[in-house]
């Protein structure tokens, strides 16, 4: 095939990026971040990266930024190159056969094609994923130092800087009595000035859940993220139709298509949250939020905390979406201490300001890839030639 949209060779890496400030879940804590940057090349000379970020490595699903990396140098890269860049179903049918699973991995291939197409056509990457219906998107914060004046600081300044009034509070990691006066005390300090919603990260049982949502409620909490195990359906179901003054949003637990099918089977969320990664790209996010609308779910634009590259993608992609949505948190490149585009994302009014393009309408510095490149630093050693499907140590 010789089209200009053929895929002529593609280079993954990873990188480390320090985080402003320890960032605590239920699971544990970061000091830094570790995503994996795609590069492709089509045989026209245009060029376009992608991004797959995990939080603290393999803790938040089974994908670490290791296995990304292999798993793009070793089977989606070989499975890809030489083929129509352009076919982007075609190219999720070729990954799928040639690696299970590995969505994250096939998250960051399918976004650097679609950034390197819609260079090549000089459009903004929302014309290419069915149009944009929003020009910004209501911005949240995730208020994580663990500690209460330390985030009541936080949230003061990004209400007066307009930059936020949504703030999300990770909790799990303490006893639930421990968590709910945490979360009490942050909302006596905001008294009303700004939205609040939790995220449980899975760390309680369905009794848990039971007994301590109503007094999160009670506090002022509207919007409770996935406040129980992945599996734990009959649970989400169970507080879905009994909890008032709140809704229930599921994270985890809806990755695939197939899983919001079955949560709007089940009534088991009022809410999806939609993350680029864990669906497998741009278009199955789509398609996770077909069923939502369908079904009369709302959604809500994740973050895996990505750098400004991911953080585009996933806003052009959000862009496109109809039926109620509850904002989103791209606010990655805020917790990173540096990032790898030129210019980031305005924020106006409490909005991110949607780039348009070409592309994801974010130019990537090129040297601060090599600055915070993994390799670079000598923790790995590995430069991969796609076009050779070879791998050969530095």
């Amino acid at each position: 095939m010789h089209s200009r949209f053929t895929i002529e060779r593609m280079q993954a890496r990873i990188l480390d990026i320090p985080t402003i400030r320890p960032h605590k879940l239920s699971f544990g804590s970061i000091s830094r971040q570790s995503p994996v940057i795609v590069q492709v090349w089509l045989t026209n000379g245009a060029t376009g990266f992608g991004e797959a970020a995990t939080i603290g490595g393999p803790s938040w699903n089974e994908e670490s930024p290791e296995s990304i990396l292999h798993a793009i140098e070793h089977y989606l890269a070989p499975a890809l190159v030489g083929q129509e860049a352009s076919g982007f179903e075609g190219a999720l049918a070729r990954m799928d056969k040639a690696c299970k699973g590995n969505a994250f991995a096939k998250s960051a291939v399918e976004m650097a094609l679609i950034d390197a197409v819609a260079r090549t056509l000089e459009l903004p990457a929302w014309q290419l994923l069915g149009g944009k219906v929003h020009q910004s998107l209501p911005l949240a914060w995730t208020l994580a130092s663990g500690d209460v004046e330390r985030d009541l600081q936080e949230a003061h300044l990004r209400l007066e800087q307009k930059r936020h009034h949504i703030f999300k509070m990770k909790i799990g990691a303490r006893a639930p009595q421990d968590d709910v006066a945490h979360v009490s005390q942050i909302a006596r300090g905001l008294q009303g000035k700004a939205t609040l919603t939790v995220d449980v990260n899975q760390a309680w049982d369905g009794n848990t859940a039971r007994r301590y949502l109503p007094q999160l409620v009670e506090a002022g909490v509207t919007l409770i993220e996935q406040p129980v195990a992945q599996w734990n359906v009959e649970a989400l179901k169970s507080l879905t139709a009994t909890l008032d003054g709140a809704l229930i949003m599921a994270d985890e637990t809806v990755c695939t298509p197939q899983d919001a099918m079955m949560l709007a089977r089940e009534k088991a969320s009022h809410v999806f949250s939609l993350k680029v990664a864990k669906h497998g790209g741009l278009i199955r996010t789509r398609k996770v939020a077909a069923v939502a609308e369908a079904a009369d779910i709302g959604w809500y634009g994740g973050t895996m905390l990505e750098t400004s590259l991911g953080s585009a993608a996933s806003a052009h992609v959000f862009s496109t979406l109809g039926g109620q949505h509850h904002g989103c948190e791209l606010f990655g490149p805020q917790l990173l201490v540096d990032d790898i585009v030129e210019k980031q994302m305005p924020i106006v009014d409490y909005a991110l300001q949607l780039p348009d393009g070409p592309g994801f309408g974010v130019e990537i510095s090129l040297a601060q890839l090599e600055r915070f490149d993994r390799a670079r630093q000598g923790l790995t050693a590995v430069h991969v030639d796609m076009a050779a499907h070879t791998t050969t140590p530095v």
